[in-house]
């Protein structure tokens, strides 16, 4: 899981707080010491893979909130889950920020190819990261519309804007508005 706020642990370095799920998830709870330098250096080409190369000995308060997020991406990415939950991950950070961590999440995605679900409300952002988007009603929340994207990968921050895309966007928006009405 990756969460709206980075949830890295203040005490641990950036290289430790990535290598948590090998400690506590099985079967690499059970062989982390015989594999020790195996998982080290894949945290570390992951690290590398986001942009965080050599900053694995900073503790999180030494990194800017971008840079805490990609940490708990890796973190989340470390074992190679079937399934990852994503609850608002790019919420806290400013526009450009979230915009190069869409990038940095499709080009963990298009190597690991896990599934994942992601909780947004930027459409946007749903758009970019989906293959397929729903709209949930107010409460009680159900889901009240599906909408394929049948965009291309790699996707581009330039494609966002083309019309196809952003007809995707109003279609989503006008599902929400109805909802709301």
């Amino acid at each position: 899981m990756a969460f709206q706020n980075s949830t890295l642990m203040p005490w641990r370095t950036t290289l430790a707080n990535v290598m948590l799920p090998f400690e506590i998830v099985q079967p690499f709870k059970r062989e982390r010491r015989q594999r020790r330098a195996e998982y080290t250096a894949r945290a570390e080409r992951l690290l590398d893979s986001v942009g965080l190369s050599g900053l694995g000995r900073k503790y999180p308060w030494e990194l800017s909130g971008g840079m805490q997020q990609r940490a708990n991406l890796c973190r989340a990415l470390i074992h190679e889950p079937q399934l990852l939950m994503l609850d608002e991950p790019f919420a806290a950070l400013d526009a450009f920020t979230r915009e190069e961590l869409w990038g940095v999440m499709q080009d963990l995605w298009m190597r690991q190819r896990f599934s994942a679900v992601l909780v947004t409300h930027d459409l946007r952002e749903a758009v970019y990261l989906a293959d397929t988007v729903y709209v949930m009603s107010k409460r009680p929340g159900r889901i009240i519309h599906e909408r394929p994207v049948p965009l291309p990968r790699p996707r581009t921050l330039a494609g966002s804007f083309e019309p196809q895309f952003v007809d995707i966007v109003h279609e989503l928006r006008d599902k929400i508005s109805e909802a709301r009405a």
